[in-house]
């Protein structure tokens, strides 16, 4: 444990040295240090992970000082031999495009063309494993020209060498052979800055890792093989990290959609940091609503906090056409007159997902609690659809706050096309949790024994006084199709035995009080009269 706090608190050096780099040359907080940074610890961590795996396969190599240098003096067949033994999820390094060959080789001229060179050369020949699609098939690059970035050319070459310096300093490789799983941490230490939902029209939503982890929980309680597991909305990948992590990352494969490139490449290192390189190509940059990339695929497994509200008024019509009829059962939002940024988008995503699931699929959906109880409109069709299926498989509704960036109370759908119909279960989780000051903003959150609470009482089946009802779906068709477990909480009535002298008792003081009270109103009466009748016309 100490040995896997000293990593942390190494990598966290790491990332801030490199923003302390950024900073020292006129980048602190400038809207390109998010791609400098997380390129720059992707191309590290890619490096570590080629060398560790070349000496795994070819323990001679682990002693050599010069790594790149004997890597350099192979001939080419056993070099090609070896980099052909390695895992398909391992990029394929050149010697000369290792760290500590550009540390080596840093006082030569321009030193920014050779640092930028190599990457660019690293994004080429690792584009099928690394690189993440648009709907078009556009491939983006990993890398981009970093010294660019520095508006100064004749600072290039200096800042390429320090940001060298800060990557040789310290090596991830004894972590890979310790197996530590923390990067889950790394990950959210590194983009820190960068994950907020304040900027842009398509705003990153970052979801709280104990809703991910109560999620992952109820959807996947015994272990599974080879599924297929999918988000419309990605974002940075919280939730499919969570699920990954649920199932096993050897035991399924992830598929995303997100419009956001910068999530995208968030998500990309995510993977790579989580074990997870082989998913890297079925990640999407694409508008999910108007162009899916995977309309006629299936999944059995979907997580997705979507966006609640967003202008989609320039392509809301398109959405009408034939090919997306079954899709949208329920109906699309109209354009309204004013405020089009509030346009119930969520609304589309959970039809998307409904579709998008497998013939034995579950989902987990983040949704606003006033989805659960609409009596009317595209809500409560879908929930009508959800209830006529039975692929209810129950609700749980978050304490206020759980999310540090909006005020919304959020509800978690779980739907399950295997659902157990007479036993849904709907949770009301608001009144736990403790609520702490982040920022300047108030968020609420649950302990760990809260969440084991959550989880368990859900998958248990389990009616428990003011948290959770275990009810039918004809029950729920009765109820106006309400998902608020609070309309099916019963009316607890306190019975107390009293005498009979203790009942009239009570009754002479209730009936002298209204008497005093309506004396007292009485006399207001006329004090009020009293006052009109003085009342003159100046």
């Amino acid at each position: 444990m100490t040995q896997d706090l000293n990593f942390i608190t190494k990598t966290k050096e790491l990332i801030d040295n490199l923003k302390s780099v950024c900073a020292n040359y006129g980048l602190g907080n400038d809207g390109n240090e998010f791609k400098i940074i997380t390129q720059v610890f992707l191309y590290k961590f890619l490096n570590d992970k080629f060398r560790y795996e070349v000496k795994k396969a070819m323990p001679e190599l682990a002693n050599e000082e010069d790594f790149s240098g004997a890597l350099l003096n192979m001939p080419e067949e056993d070099y090609l031999f070896l980099v052909n033994s390695l895992d398909a999820n391992i990029p394929r390094l050149q010697s000369h495009q290792l760290i500590s060959h550009l540390y080596n080789n840093q006082n030569q001229g321009d030193f920014a063309k050779t640092f930028d060179d190599t990457l660019r050369d690293i994004s080429v020949e690792n584009a099928d494993i690394f690189s993440i699609k648009s709907f078009s098939g556009a491939k983006d690059k990993l890398f981009d020209e970093l010294s660019q970035y520095i508006s100064d050319s004749s600072q290039r070459d200096a800042f390429c060498r320090a940001l060298i310096n800060k990557l040789f300093e310290f090596s991830f490789e004894e972590m890979f052979e310790e197996k530590y799983d923390f990067f889950a941490t790394i990950f959210e230490y590194l983009i820190k800055d960068y994950n907020s939902d304040s900027g842009g029209k398509y705003a990153e939503y970052y979801t709280p890792h104990t809703v991910a982890r109560i999620m992952a929980a109820i959807l996947v309680p015994e272990p599974v093989k080879g599924v297929r597991c999918y988000d419309p909305s990605a974002g940075s990948g919280t939730l499919l990290m969570s699920l990954a992590h649920q199932i096993g990352e050897q035991n399924c494969s992830i598929y995303s959609e997100d419009i956001s490139q910068k999530s995208s490449t968030m998500l990309r290192l995510n993977l790579v940091l989580n074990g997870l390189t082989h998913s890297i190509p079925n990640i999407i940059k694409t508008n999910t609503i108007a162009q899916p990339y995977y309309l006629s695929q299936k999944f059995d497994f979907i997580v997705s906090n979507p966006p609640f509200k967003l202008d989609f008024s320039d392509f809301r019509d398109d959405l009408e056409k034939d090919s997306f009829k079954d899709r949208f059962f329920a109906g699309i939002p109209k354009v309204p007159k004013a405020k089009k940024e509030s346009m119930a988008i969520y609304l589309l995503f959970i039809q998307h997902i409904m579709h998008s699931l497998s013939e034995s699929g579950r989902a987990a959906i983040v949704v606003p609690t006033g989805f659960i109880t609409a009596q009317s409109g595209i809500e409560k069709s879908i929930r009508e659809k959800l209830i006529k299926q039975g692929w209810l498989r129950g609700v749980v509704s978050m304490p206020s706050n759980i999310f540090a960036s909006t005020g919304t109370n959020v509800s978690v759908l779980f739907l399950d096309k295997m659902a157990d119909s007479e036993h849904i279960v709907l949770m009301d989780a608001s009144k736990l949790g403790q609520t702490v000051k982040e920022g300047k903003n108030q968020r609420t959150v649950l302990t760990r024994e809260e969440e084991s609470r959550i989880i368990e009482t859900f998958n248990h089946q389990e009616a428990v006084e003011d948290l959770s009802v275990v009810v039918s779906k004809s029950q729920i068709a009765e109820k106006n199709f309400s998902f608020s477990a609070g309309q099916y909480f019963e009316v607890k009535i306190d019975y107390v035995d009293i005498t009979a002298e203790e009942f009239q008792s009570k009754l002479n003081g209730f009936e002298e009080r209204l008497v005093g009270m309506f004396a007292e109103g009485k006399s207001l009466d006329n004090e009020i009269l009293g006052n009109l009748k003085r009342l003159k016309m100046n």
